[in-house]
């Protein structure tokens, strides 16, 4: 048995052989982006590959190198894409990866593959990308079906209010805050510099974007709430309910799709 689940860290044989064994593929997909001052740029790639890690482990599945680039970081959602450090692919670049890595995933035999995103603005041109690719198999003849997903909309009320105590500023704003920083803390407690955490009001944005955006209505810190609330603690919550219900959903799906899967769809690329 393979003591990783990490494509990154497998030989070609042993990965051939999980795609053989009917392993489904997990891309993690984040984004190069400001998280202020006491956050890696990569926060999103290294959420969305612990998940993406907990998810292959529950479902005996294969976690892709992630994506590191992501689409534009968004003024009501991200502090905006003004700002050094963020890093970004334009729309047409991010549905080019997405449905390339599909086909090429189903190239190598996987009959089910799996985007989990991490960074908001990925997801629609994550599903054009993922559509496309699905379509063009299809009309190939081949079997293959995909699940997109972001991992926050697996966090439920009740996590949400152990943690935040009445206080939850909301999804729109939780840009670097506490469930991020809390995660981090967690999962990477050596990256978070949490004496730098400006503790500020969460930002007042319009329920609007303009364009060019107005630098000025970002706050100083580029996160758009505060995370001096963040703990390990939480994050240890976050992390464990989090992967047990994003286990629990896809895990029963991707039965579901396998169930569906003609006994001929066999993969192309075995071990010799």
């Amino acid at each position: 048995m393979p003591t990783t689940v990490l494509m990154e860290e497998l030989d070609a044989f042993t990965y051939r052989e999980m795609i053989g064994r009917g392993a489904p593929v997990i891309v993690p997909v984040g984004a190069t982006e400001q998280h202020g001052p006491h956050l890696p740029l990569q926060t999103d790639v290294l959420l969305a590959k612990a998940m993406s890690t907990r998810l292959a482990e529950a479902v005996d599945g294969v976690v892709a190198a992630p994506v590191v680039y992501g689409y534009k970081s968004q003024q009501r959602s991200g502090g905006g894409n003004h700002l050094a450090g963020t890093t970004s692919l334009d729309a047409t670049t991010i549905i080019a990866i997405a449905r390339t890595l599909t086909l090429e995933f189903a190239r190598h035999g996987a009959r089910q593959v799996v985007f989990l995103n991490g960074h908001f603005e990925n997801y629609q041109f994550l599903y054009e990308g993922v559509e496309l690719a699905t379509t063009e198999l299809k009309q190939r003849g081949e079997d293959v079906s995909a699940i997109l997903l972001s991992y926050w909309d697996f966090v439920d009320d009740e996590t949400i209010e152990e943690i935040y105590r009445g206080a939850f500023p909301g999804w729109d704003v939780e840009h670097g805050g506490v469930l991020e920083t809390s995660l981090m803390l967690h999962l990477h407690p050596e990256l978070v510099r949490l004496e730098r955490v400006m503790d500020l009001p969460a930002a007042q944005l319009p329920r609007y974007d303009r364009l060019p955006v107005r630098p000025e209505l970002t706050p100083i810190s580029g996160c758009l709430s505060s995370a001096a609330a963040a703990s390990e603690s939480a994050g240890r919550l976050l992390l464990d309910r989090t992967s047990a219900a994003l286990a629990a959903a896809i895990g029963a799906e991707l039965r579901t799709a396998s169930d569906l899967i003609p006994a001929h769809a066999t993969p192309r690329f075995t071990t010799p």
